[in-house]
């Protein structure tokens, strides 16, 4: 089970960011984030598997990037799971490099980071 599933969710919105995407009055995703003094966390994307391949993961990544920009921070940092080859390929299309894997419950938890431009 993804650890996302497992969060508490109501002390998540009480002290983290979350932005929605929205198509015709349904959430289809949602990006999760923390602020730092030098970075920004992402704690969580999420895209509903019926809209998943049609961009929404990518905006809500664009997002993350206008937040930090926004707050003066100049990277994005997260990790996910390595079993899930999509997401590690979504975020390095998106410019994350891998910053290190540490095995974590029988697989891979991959730590990767963002640097923006000043």
């Amino acid at each position: 089970e993804p650890l996302p599933m497992r969060a508490d969710y109501d002390k998540a919105l009480d002290e983290h960011q979350f932005e929605l995407a929205v198509e015709h009055g349904r959430i289809v995703g949602l990006i999760e984030t923390m602020a730092h003094d030098d970075h920004i966390w992402i704690e969580n994307v999420a895209v509903a598997p019926d809209a998943q391949g049609r961009g929404i993961g990518r905006k809500l990544l664009d997002r993350a990037e206008r937040r930090a920009v926004e707050a003066g921070c100049r990277e994005l940092r997260l990790l996910t799971n390595g079993a899930f080859a999509a997401n590690v390929l979504l975020y390095r299309r998106h410019g994350y490099a891998i910053d290190r894997e540490e095995p974590f419950m029988n697989g891979t938890t991959v730590y990767m980071s963002k640097r923006l431009a000043p």
